[in-house]
C-alpha cells in the first residue's frame, strides 16, 4: 500500500471535479475534523453512557469526553510515528504524510458515533431483541440481513451514520474524505464472517468497497481486505484511553482506593530507571490531593503507552504496509507495561464493569431499548393499523424508509441507536404511558 492512495482526500459521495475546498486556511482533513466535531451525532455523545451512569455530583466520562480524549491521544500517536518514520519517506511522501496526525484525530472523534445509548450493553440489547423475536422477524430477511441484526455492531453503525443518505440529506452523508472513513474501519469485513466483530452492514457493502478500493487497501492471505494502517493507531488511542481512564473514574467514585489506583498506575514503571521512579515519588510527595495524584499518574501512564505503541507500530511498519495481519498495538506490549495493563484489565472486569451501578444501567438499558425497538419496528413493518400510524408520527422524517423490510428496520435502528440515554428514557416513559406529554 502507498500513502498517496491511503491518504486520499476526495470525499465520499461528492463529485471529484467539485471536491476540493477553496478554503486555504484548512486542509481537507482539518475540514473532516471540523465536520465531525460540529455534527449533531457528535454533540449527542455528551449524553451517552461510557461505562458508569451519567454523573450526579461526580463527573465521570461520557462518550463525548472519551472521544475527545481518544482524539488527543491519537494525534500524539500520529506525531510520534511521523517523527520516527520521517527520514524513511521520500520528498513527495513527506508532504503527503504530514497530515497523519490530523487524519487520525478526526477518525478518533468519529470512532464511537455508531454506539447506541446505555454503553456497550446497548449493542447487546439490540442483538438480544432480534434473537428473542426470531419467529416474527427472521423470515423477512436474507441470511446476511439477519446476521446484521442479530450481530448488531456499533462499528458498522458508525460507517452507516457517516455515509448514509438520510431523508432530506445529501448523498454521501457527511461527505468525509476516503482516508478518514478508511481509518475508522477497524473490522474490514461483514457480519457473515465468523469473527467476533465486523465493520459494515449489507446496506453499506458498496460504500465499503468504494472506500477500500479508493484508498488502495489490499487483500490478505484469506482474501479479505486488510486494515488501513492508521486503524492500528486509532485503535491504540481508544484502547489506551478506555483502559486507563476507567480506572481513574473508578477512583473518583470510591470503587478503588487511592492506594490501589496509585499501585495500578505505578506498575507501568517497574522496569524504569531509579531516576524516573524517584521523580514520580517526589511528585506524589509534593502533590497531596488524592485526585491530583491519580491525575498525574494517569497522564504519565498515557504518555508512556503512546511512546510504546508508537514504537510497536514502527517495528511492524513493513508488515502493516504489506497488508499482513498484525496484533493490536496494545496487545504487543512487553515487560512491565504489559503486566500492568493485564492487571488493570482484570481489576476493571472484577471491580468496575461488574459494579452494581454499571449493572443497573445495563439492565435498564436492555428494557428500554427492547421496548423501543418492539414498538417502532412493528409499527414501521405494519404501518396501516391505527396504532402504528400514531407511532410512526413520533419517528423523525429522516428515519422513515419506504424500502425493503431490512431497510425499514435499519432506519429504526438509526433512530433508536442515535438517541441519548435521557431521550431514550423519556421516549420509553411516554410510549409506555408512565409519563404524559406536556406543552
Amino acid at each position: 500500500m502507498i500513502w498517496k492512495q491511503l491518504l486520499n482526500s476526495n470525499r465520499y459521495g461528492s463529485d471529484i471535479s467539485t471536491n476540493k475546498s477553496t478554503d486555504l486556511t484548512r486542509t481537507d482533513f482539518q475540514r473532516d475534523y471540523d465536520r465531525i466535531i460540529f455534527s449533531s451525532p457528535f454533540r449527542r455523545l455528551q449524553n451517552k453512557t461510557q461505562v458508569f451512569p451519567l454523573p450526579g455530583g461526580i463527573f465521570v466520562h461520557n462518550r463525548l469526553t472519551h472521544s475527545l480524549e481518544v482524539s488527543s491521544v491519537g494525534r500524539s500517536l500520529g506525531n510520534n510515528v511521523l517523527t520516527l518514520l520521517y527520514s524513511s519517506f521520500s520528498r513527495e511522501e513527506k508532504q503527503i504524510v504530514s497530515q497523519l496526525p490530523t487524519v487520525i484525530s478526526a477518525a478518533c472523534l468519529a470512532h464511537d458515533l455508531g454506539n447506541p445509548p446505555f454503553g456497550h450493553s446497548g449493542e447487546e440489547a439490540i442483538r438480544k431483541y432480534f434473537t428473542d423475536n426470531e419467529l416474527f422477524y427472521k423470515d423477512r430477511f436474507d441470511g446476511w440481513e439477519w446476521s446484521d441484526l442479530v450481530r448488531f455492531e456499533g462499528n458498522a453503525n458508525a460507517l452507516r451514520l457517516l455515509t448514509h443518505q438520510f431523508n432530506g440529506r445529501r448523498v454521501g452523508g457527511y461527505r468525509l474524505s476516503y482516508a478518514v472513513l478508511a481509518s475508522i474501519l477497524k473490522y474490514p469485513y461483514s457480519s457473515l464472517t465468523n469473527k467476533k466483530k465486523y465493520g459494515y452492514f449489507k446496506a453499506e457493502s458498496d460504500v465499503f468497497s468504494s472506500i477500500a478500493t479508493t484508498t488502495g487497501l489490499v487483500h490478505d492471505e484469506s482474501g479479505e481486505f486488510c486494515r488501513h494502517p492508521l486503524v492500528y493507531l486509532v485503535e491504540a488511542a481508544d484502547d489506551i484511553c478506555y483502559q486507563i481512564m476507567d480506572i481513574e473514574d473508578a477512583h473518583k467514585l470510591g470503587i478503588l482506593s487511592n492506594q490501589q489506583t496509585i499501585e495500578l498506575y505505578t506498575n507501568f514503571f517497574d522496569e524504569d530507571s531509579d531516576r524516573v521512579k524517584n521523580n514520580i515519588q517526589e511528585t506524589l510527595s509534593e502533590v497531596t490531593d488524592p485526585n491530583e495524584q491519580v491525575a498525574y499518574l494517569r497522564a504519565i501512564v498515557i504518555s508512556k503507552l503512546v511512546e510504546k505503541c508508537s514504537e510497536i507500530f514502527v517495528t511492524n511498519y513493513k508488515s502493516i504496509m504489506d497488508g499482513e495481519r498484525v496484533s493490536p498495538l496494545i496487545d504487543s506490549l512487553t515487560g512491565a507495561p504489559s503486566r500492568a495493563m493485564e492487571t488493570i484489565k482484570q481489576v476493571a472486569v472484577s471491580k468496575v464493569y461488574n459494579h452494581r451501578k454499571v449493572v443497573e444501567i445495563e439492565i435498564a438499558g436492555y428494557q428500554i431499548i427492547s421496548s423501543l425497538l418492539s414498538i417502532f419496528c412493528q409499527a414501521i413493518l405494519n404501518p396501516k393499523t391505527g396504532h402504528s400510524k400514531k407511532v410512526i408520527q413520533l419517528i423523525p422524517e429522516q428515519f422513515i424508509s419506504t424500502g425493503s423490510d431490512y431497510e425499514k428496520v435499519l432506519s429504526i435502528l438509526d433512530f433508536v441507536s442515535g438517541m441519548t440515554d435521557i431521550y431514550a428514557l423519556e421516549t420509553y416513559r411516554l410510549i409506555k404511558g408512565i409519563n404524559l406529554p406536556t406543552l
